[in-house]
């Protein structure tokens, strides 16, 4: 599949962070410190009405990140 992205997925779908790409270094850390880091599984739980921000949970946590800031998360889809 071709690079995917956090902002190109759809609530109920579940994905793993591959890395981060691009990106100020300030804002990756704390992409990280948040517990996006490299491996993690996690699933968009829903979208806001105009489409951005997005909710996910990860580690047992809900988080919420805007959809411009999320195009810098390269991820990969789980299946079903």
């Amino acid at each position: 599949m071709a690079d995917m992205t956090l902002q190109d997925l759809y609530p109920g779908q579940a994905a793993r962070v591959i890395g981060l790409q691009g990106g100020s270094a300030g804002y990756r850390q704390r992409l990280l410190a948040m517990g996006l880091t490299p491996g993690t599984c996690f699933t968009i739980t829903r979208v806001a009405p105009l489409g951005d921000p997005l909710e996910l949970h990860v580690r047992g946590c809900s988080l919420t990140i805007r959809r411009s800031e999320a195009s810098i998360i390269a991820v990969e889809v789980l299946s079903p």
